[in-house]
């Protein structure tokens, strides 16, 4: 048969063979979306012709329906055909677990979750590893399944309340993603009493049980004791509530005089203004500024961060227990620092009019900030000054101050290197910090949203400058050798459905998104950002668009940094609260002095761990956060508050208060006005005989109607004194 030329002048057969196999390619993978560049890299096809080739038959596959176009030239199988095929395949993913009982298993390899029934959940629980059990794909369904093995707990204990009833008890999760009791037999409580927090572990979980069993390894106290909660968060997560006597016994020996024999073998910046810039509250200082005027003209800034990895050596108690705990975490009324406090708020931290141990990153610039030479290395460093971003601001609006021509300075110079990161497309991301005024007890008295200001972004534009220079000395390729081994601060390209999703989320909202290049992205996010300030749909649109992007992680393999536009980034800044940052400078160091790569596997796995613990401590930080907004409404049961509706589903409208920033529901069963049903298209609730619409974003009156202080739920029902139009 005579070949023919299709369109791009690519030589091809009628019935090319090459079609059943790309077919096969994706009707053996029916829920995954390739594009063509990953069709070819599976099928092994390198040179440009045949990857041209897979371009047309993903058209052709296309036209004939046998795969359908997602977006952006991605493909997926058809899942009409799938309708009579029966599939055995079984798949391992992490569970999602609702407060239903229903849950979502998140598998790599899958672009959506596995939707899995309350009665297929089996022995799973929130946060497991499971095998599951894929069922035949029905048209118009997502996926589903039945978890057919747990194999990894996600946690390894649980924190709840225990009931006590004749001969047995039961501990009751405070997470609402663990909706099964823990069966726990009288002789297994050791000294837990009726209605006390506790801490247990599951013992074993019985074939036909329909509840796990368990013991009681630690009374906690009693509910509602600020202690109590915040330790049971901690406990939830499982972060320790005290350093092991090893590693305190280690921080004891740490001497706070630095030898001469170490000052000799450093930088000397003592004789140069410095100064630290921290929240009023800090204690552990990591980051110092130096300043000074070169004879050039010029100004050289020192960028100057605690020198832990002096103190502490790999493979020590104080080292173990830093990469376990992985970070320090903040909750509402207390800092659990990663390192002793000998440490984290002594030795290390960089206390004003006393010497201290640095690795620093020094830059001279000129007056627009552009960098002609820098330097990476030990130093020592008498800062002059403590201040707290508020003394700063003001300072910056005009206000008098000490030293306030050297801070006008910096300000300047970090206002030039910002607008530089933005002019090449990074992105001005806006997240809600919600503060608290508590009493001695630490019950709330009220609340507040913590704002960034040009203080703020003095220090991180340092910062992040700091961050990406170090990643490029040892990331950016050197003639033909192979970039040594190193810690990255990575973040990966959205996900381009999320991407579209929230494009036209934001079209029925009355704004635009330009999904072009990376750098028409960012400008569209930052101008979005721009329109919707001071306006009531404000914090529901950039919650959306946090959630859109991919999670910032850490990584060996450099990706670099979407958000930021960096093609190299790290974390070298706070090497108090963070491990990654101490690897970063223990591998910096190491590089300087020309020694060889270190061990890729070995500092991937620290990678993966650092990325977990991180995520935990936000959790839990957030976790804290809920419980102090439900201890702050507890008390105002029946009163009304104003705020905006920052959700919508099939169970009722979540609602976001005004000022505190709590967050609760108003359940459809509370809404008995009308028979409502959810528009999920328009994000919005409407009344199916009245047509009353509660959309997205709106302005809306509540009253408090319930507070679950344990489980950190609020429940609100509608005040029909607010007019609607």
């Amino acid at each position: 048969m005579a070949k023919k030329k299709s369109g791009s002048g690519v030589a091809h057969s009628k019935n090319d063979p090459f079609i059943s196999t790309v077919e096969a390619l994706f009707s053996t993978n029916p829920f995954k979306a390739f594009n063509f560049r990953q069709v070819s890299k599976l099928l092994g096809i390198s040179d440009k012709v045949s990857k041209e080739h897979v371009r047309i038959i993903l058209e052709k596959l296309s036209a004939k329906e046998t795969i359908i176009e997602l977006n952006r030239g991605k493909f997926k199988y058809n899942p009409d055909l799938l309708n009579d095929k029966i599939l055995t395949a079984t798949v391992i993913g992490v569970v999602d677990m609702k407060q239903t009982g229903k849950a979502y298993v998140s598998v790599a390899d899958l672009d959506e979750d596995v939707f899995v029934g309350a009665g297929q959940t089996g022995h799973a629980l929130h946060g497991d590893t499971v095998k599951v059990h894929l069922f035949p794909l029905r048209k118009g369904r997502k996926v589903e399944g039945q978890i057919v093995e747990v194999l990894k707990r996600g946690r390894s204990q649980y924190v709840g309340t225990v009931q006590v009833t004749g001969k047995f008890a039961f501990l009751i999760p405070d997470d609402v993603s663990i909706p099964i009791d823990i069966f726990i037999p009288k002789e297994s409580l050791n000294k837990a009493t009726h209605g006390q927090k506790a801490i247990a572990r599951i013992t074993e979980w019985p074939e036909r049980s329909k509840n796990p069993y368990g013991e009681i390894t630690d009374v906690l106290g009693k509910p509602g004791d600020n202690n109590v909660e915040m330790n049971s968060i901690l406990a939830s997560f499982e972060f320790p509530l005290q350093f092991r006597p090893e590693t305190l016994k280690e921080a004891d020996k740490i001497p706070e005089k630095i030898s001469d024999e170490e000052i000799a073998k450093r930088r000397d910046f003592r004789n140069i203004w410095t100064c630290t810039i921290d929240p009023p509250d800090a204690k552990d200082f990591d980051d110092a500024l130096s300043l000074r005027k070169l004879d050039s003209g010029e100004w050289e800034v020192g960028v100057h961060i605690a020198d832990v990895s002096h103190y502490v050596k790999p493979q020590t108690a104080l080292d173990k227990e830093a990469y376990d705990r992985g970070t320090s975490i903040y909750l509402v009324d207390r800092t659990i620092p990663m390192l002793p406090e000998k440490l984290s708020n002594m030795v290390c931290s960089l206390r004003p009019n006393e010497d201290k141990l640095c690795f620093s990153a020094v830059f001279t610039l000129d007056e627009k900030a552009k960098i002609s030479s820098e330097w990476f290395g030990k130093t020592i460093i008498n800062s002059d000054r403590r201040y707290s971003y508020e003394e700063v601001q003001v300072m910056i609006e005009g206000a008098e101050g000490q030293y306030k021509d050297e801070l006008l300075i910096l300000n300047q110079l970090a206002e030039q290197l910002r607008e530089e990161r933005f002019k090449k497309g990074s992105i001005a991301f806006h997240t809600t910090e919600v503060k608290f005024i508590l009493d001695e007890n630490g019950k709330p008295l009220d609340t507040y949203v913590k704002e960034q200001k040009e203080a703020n972004m003095l220090i991180e534009d340092f910062m992040l400058l700091a961050n990406r220079r170090v990643a490029e000395k040892i990331g950016q390729k050197k003639g033909q050798s192979t970039p040594k081994t190193f810690v990255y601060r990575v973040h990966d390209e959205p996900n381009p459905d999320k991407l579209a999703k929230f494009s036209e989320f934001l079209t029925k909202l009355g704004y635009k998104l330009n999904l072009g290049s990376h750098k028409s992205v960012a400008n569209s996010f930052n101008n979005l950002f721009e329109q919707i300030a001071g306006k009531g749909e404000k914090t529901m649109i950039e919650t959306i668009a946090i959630r859109t992007m991919s999670k910032a992680e850490y990584s060996t393999v450099n990706i670099g940094h979407y958000g930021l536009s960096f093609p190299f980034y790290t974390h070298f800044t706070s090497p108090i609260r963070r491990y990654p940052d101490l690897m970063v400078h223990r591998l910096l160091e190491w590089y300087l002095e020309g020694k060889g790569s270190a061990s890729k596997e070995e500092y991937e796995e620290y990678c993966v761990h650092s990325s977990e613990m991180e995520r935990k401590a936000v959790e839990a930080e957030r976790a804290s956060v809920k419980y102090k907004q439900a201890e702050y409404l507890q008390d105002k049961i029946g009163q009304s508050f104003n705020g905006l509706i920052s959700g919508v589903s099939k169970y009722g409208i979540f609602v976001e208060l005004e000022g505190s920033k709590c967050e609760g529901m108003v359940s459809m069963k509370y809404m008995d006005d009308d028979f409502y049903y959810l528009d999920e298209d328009n994000y919005r609730v409407i009344g199916q005989h009245h047509g009353r619409e509660f959309k997205l974003g709106a302005p809306i009156k509540i009253r408090v109607k319930r507070v679950d202080l344990q489980r950190k739920q609020m429940d609100f029902v509608l005040d029909n004194s607010m007019s609607f139009s």
